[in-house]
């Protein structure tokens, strides 16, 4: 599919799309709104993406991205997104640290391959320190936070707000 910008803001921008959940799609489909070439990567066959594809929220999470099925646990997945990356000028992940270091597309990695590739992490709980290999999930933030001590109804425990925290 060739590549039309929405936007001529970031028309020269190759943006490498590694997220999911909601927060990084979300980062993303921002640079892809101002006109960004973003190439969305997917997990081949993920339930997750392909039964929820023509839903009104992954429409929005990914519009204006142009998307590609790569299996990174597998060598030629890999090294498919090595050739995407010498091209990019952008990749954006929202792995936990473990994860992106045992697949082999870290940012030691992938700076090696791009030396001017902009890599950026989006994690719930940071690169490092005690929290940085759990993962950070809506219900998790918004426990962890406090909020959902103050949501729900007289007499019951804590209940998960409406609305969804901007998590990875």
């Amino acid at each position: 599919m060739p590549y039309k910008p929405a936007s001529r803001a970031l028309q020269d921008l190759i943006v490498l799309d590694l997220t999911h959940a909601r927060a990084g799609p979300v980062c993303v489909r921002q640079l892809a709104d101002w006109g960004a070439n973003v190439i969305r990567i997917e997990r081949p066959g993920d339930p997750a993406d392909f039964s929820g594809r023509h839903e009104a929220d992954f429409q929005n999470k990914h519009r204006n991205k142009r998307g590609i099925a790569l299996n990174l646990r597998d060598p030629k997945g890999r090294d498919i997104l090595y050739r995407l990356a010498r091209q990019a000028d952008v990749l954006v992940e929202n792995f936990r640290p473990d994860v992106k270091d045992r697949l082999g597309f870290d940012h030691a990695t992938l700076k090696a391959i791009n030396p001017r590739l902009v890599y950026a992490s989006i994690s719930a709980f940071g690169q490092d320190g005690p929290y940085k290999a759990r993962p950070g999930v809506d219900q998790i933030v918004q426990g962890m936070s406090g909020l959902m001590s103050i949501t729900g109804e007289p007499g019951r425990g804590p209940m998960r707000s409406e609305f969804p925290l901007p998590t990875s």
